[in-house]
């Protein structure tokens, strides 16, 4: 397939149609300047009550719509497996009942192994409504990772009272390798030899606990509801205490500020992982808090996997889509060449989201085309600012001025502290979606806010207007990436990379910038097999080394280069070298993450001999250089 559209409506034509009105919150903000540079801002509008407890959003909906599809999942047959609130309710109610009996807590929390699924929910969800504590974890560190290096680590950190996997045959290896004697393993099918396993249907056939109601009752704003982990530079993972505080505080941030989700209950097709934040905090709670329905998507934004998410659609209209950019970037063609899923994607779809990198106007632009040749106007997209810490939800774009790079103004409930750093601002939060600290490292979470109590996020903005700060910021890279030439002069990281995947686009997924203390920047340069496969379609799938060496890859690369190349003002600016990496980028190493994102400074120091490798006096083959 071709990743370019072939559209009646022009991608650059389609900038000229109207976007779908859509109800929404804008922010806006007064701003406080300090003698010092300092730049504080605040949102006029207060943030709205939010609940005691995020399960107080399932009493709701149980009652007020009990038979609407709360979530589903594929069956073996094909179908949808189905649970709606009022199932949830019940099932939530005797799954924590089985939870509060075994004395589980902080101390003893539970951790879940596998990748979404209903029986996830299920656990994750009896956890939330008994006051236990859950870390949801990557199953890349079970089942991709060679050595459990991160798993051995966050199990020794958190010591679970019990640990939770969809199939025991699956898991078994790392089960094995890293869960004590004395730690219940608790499954919905499966076994792991000499160990005991218990049976999720075992936990559904519970009786309910008389203290059930007393326990849920207690629950209040400073519970912790959850650990989400998140890798620092060396890559062992931090677990993020997430209080009900924050999670209830987050969805009324959302739902004010994306105003359309009290338009119509949001039904959702969602691949994005609930070990991370955007899929579980942001995406699963948005669909809990509003009363919608999430159906969960198998696929993946890769090949062997874009099908299924494709499958999915044809089914199912979303209300609101949720991906990261490499995802929208996958599905653009089956959109273009299949009109029955197009017309089902735009049929009542109010916006577009995107997070975790940036969008290219490649893809923005596409979907802009698609949307008016189907609906005869382009369907807002949108994105903004968040972490981990913040739940996610911090700054929000408006749709008339959302772009890429942009990630406009602190929502509702949110105060931002921009501080002048070597040029830059630096962003800081506050705002009760902030996460208190780290569990069990208090050393990490000392550092991680400042004398006021703002949470560091590391990244820098800029305004998009100088002179009208309700224009809203952009994204100015991260600051512990941006690094100095042997001149002195200050490289910029963050969007640098962006203008060099986007002009290289659609053969670079990312690109690592070295160049610290140097002469002159070069690039170790991630490739898009899927890009690649379209400059030459008899390329090997998923095999990087052939797409790397490929002739016809490397002289499409290098015209592409070449043009970013001549764009460049100065030595800040200005690749002169790149070398196209041919192995795999390390999950054991802190390299990437599961969802893809890479690590900058870990990719710079575990390949310490590729940049020797780039600043050879006399490079080989490999470097392609154009100075």
């Amino acid at each position: 397939m071709s990743a370019e559209p072939d559209t009646s409506v022009s991608a650059t034509a389609a900038g000229v149609h109207p976007l779908r009105p859509i109800s929404f919150g804008n922010p806006e903000v007064t701003v406080e300047r300090r003698a010092d540079g300092t730049i504080y801002l605040r949102p006029k509008v207060k943030l709205a009550d939010y609940p005691v407890r995020i399960m107080d959003r399932l009493h709701h909906w149980a009652k007020a719509e009990p038979n609407r599809v709360f979530m589903a999942e594929r069956s073996a047959g094909g179908g949808w497996r189905q649970i709606t609130y009022a199932q949830l309710l019940e099932t939530t109610r005797r799954i924590a009942s089985a939870l509060i009996a075994r004395g589980l807590s902080a101390e003893r929390p539970i951790v879940i192994l596998s990748g979404n699924s209903v029986d996830h929910a299920l656990i994750a969800f009896g956890a939330l409504y008994g006051g236990i504590p859950f870390c949801p974890v990557s199953p890349a560190y079970s089942l991709v990772s060679r050595d459990y290096g991160k798993l051995n680590f966050l199990i020794k950190l958190l010591t679970p009272g019990l640990v939770f996997v969809d199939d025991a045959d699956k898991f078994a290896d790392a089960l094995v390798a890293n869960v004590p004697a004395g730690v219940e393993i608790a499954a919905s099918r499966g076994a792991v030899p000499r160990r005991d396993v218990s049976r999720l249907a075992d936990l559904l056939a519970a009786p309910e606990d008389p203290r059930l109601d007393a326990v849920h009752e207690a629950i209040g704003p400073d519970t912790i509801a959850k650990f989400l982990l998140t890798s620092g530079s060396t890559g062992n993972p931090k677990a993020v205490i997430n209080t009900q505080r924050m999670i209830c505080a987050n969805q009324v941030m959302l739902r004010e500020t994306l105003a359309f989700l009290k338009d119509e209950p949001p039904v959702i097709v969602d691949w994005l992982p609930w070990n991370h934040t955007f899929g579980g905090n942001h995406n699963i709670g948005l669909t809990l808090y509003n009363g919608g329905s999430m159906y969960l998507d198998e696929g993946k934004p890769m090949p062997g996997g874009i099908e299924e998410t494709v499958r999915n659609l044809r089914e199912i209209s979303p209300t609101v889509y949720f991906n990261v950019p490499k995802g929208y970037e996958s599905l653009l063609p089956y959109l273009r060449d299949d009109a029955g899923l197009r017309a089902k994607f735009f049929d009542r779809l109010h916006a577009m989201f995107f997070s975790g990198a940036a969008l290219s106007p490649f893809v923005w632009n596409s979907l802009d085309a698609l949307a008016v040749q189907e609906k005869g106007y382009r369907v807002p997209m949108l994105t903004g600012l968040g972490a981990t810490e913040t739940s996610p939800f911090f700054m929000s774009v408006r749709p008339d001025t959302s772009r890429s790079g942009h990630v406009g103004l602190p929502v509702s409930g949110n105060d931002a502290k921009l501080l002048p750093n070597n040029g830059k601002l630096e962003v800081r939060a506050k705002g009760p979606n902030v996460t208190p600290g780290y569990w069990r490292q208090p050393e990490l979470t000392a550092k991680a806010f400042d004398e006021e109590g703002f949470y560091k996020f590391g990244d820098a903005l800029k305004p998009a207007d100088p002179n009208n700060f309700d224009a809203g910021f952009d994204f100015d890279g991260r600051i512990a990436e941006d690094f100095k030439l042997a001149s002195g002069t200050w490289v910029s990281v963050g969007p640098l990379r962006a203008r060099f995947v986007g002009t290289c686009a659609p053969l670079v997924r990312d690109v690592v910038i070295a160049g610290l203390n140097r002469d002159e920047i070069s690039a170790i340069v991630i490739l898009d097999l899927d890009g690649c496969r379209l400059i030459n379609p008899e390329l090997t799938a998923n095999d990087i080394a052939v797409a790397a060496a490929d002739p016809k890859v490397r002289a499409a690369f290098r015209e592409r280069f070449a043009r970013f190349f001549g764009s460049a003002t100065g030595s800040s600016n200005r690749i002169t070298r790149a070398i196209l990496l041919d192995t795999p980028l390390s999950i054991d190493r802190g390299e990437v993450t599961d969802k893809g994102s890479i690590n900058q400074r870990a990719v710079l120091e575990h390949r310490s001999g590729l940049i020797e490798t780039l600043y050879a006096p006399v490079p080989p083959a490999s470097v392609i250089t154009l100075a």
